[in-house]
């Protein structure tokens, strides 16, 4: 898929302030600092239209952004380790469970995993959070250029261990780096086949 157009189109904490169209929609969340800023920006071919920040937890709202006028590029506030008060996290998490109980043009949801880092907790509760609630996802694991193939195999290895225990099979999931585009074509391609079902039906 070539990306023509990737144009901002609202921000809000109300989901019922959501674009009220019928337009498919794709939701980029992870842990803060795990890179969605990078990933959102390589994937639309651009510098700044998600803004990357230093400090962790910079995006607190749902942010919706309209790619060749086709489909939503959803970008959600990281969960967890967000330098922001208690009453801020407990808010923008809120919103967060709102929109994906309730967001119905939502077609599948991309988790953002570090893939530097073993299996953190924090990102496997959110995982079986999701897969609790019924919500599709994949993962997409970020800053591939920061390791070795076999560590990045060894990784995601543990990952498999950890949700075979209780899952019947992984989610798919995507191998990416914001600075080498490393995924960016498999990724956009995915994009791509599920909106031509979603067309189709």
């Amino acid at each position: 898929m070539k990306i023509k157009s990737a144009e901002f189109v609202i921000s809000n904490s109300d989901v019922a302030k959501c674009p009220k169209n019928t337009i498919p929609e794709y939701a980029f969340i992870g842990r803060s600092n795990v890179g969605k800023s990078s990933l959102i920006n390589m994937l639309t071919n651009r510098k700044s239209l998600a803004k990357t920040s230093g400090r962790p937890g910079k995006t607190q709202l749902i942010n919706h952004f309209i790619i060749n006028k086709k489909w939503y590029l959803v970008d959600l506030p990281g969960y967890g380790y967000a330098r922001v008060s208690k009453t801020a996290k407990k808010t923008f998490q809120k919103f967060i469970t709102q929109y994906f109980f309730h967001r119905e043009q939502l077609v599948t949801a991309f988790v953002l995993i570090d893939i530097r880092h073993k299996p953190q907790p924090i990102d496997l509760d959110f995982m079986i959070w999701m897969g609790e609630n019924d919500i599709p996802f994949s993962i997409v694991f970020t800053k591939a250029d920061k390791l070795k193939p076999k560590a990045i195999t060894g990784h995601i290895e543990d990952y498999k261990t950890i949700l075979l225990e209780t899952w019947e099979e992984m989610p798919n999931y995507f191998i990416t780096s914001s600075s080498k585009s490393i995924g960016k074509e498999e990724l956009l391609q995915y994009i791509k086949n599920l909106n031509k079902t979603m067309i189709s039906d």
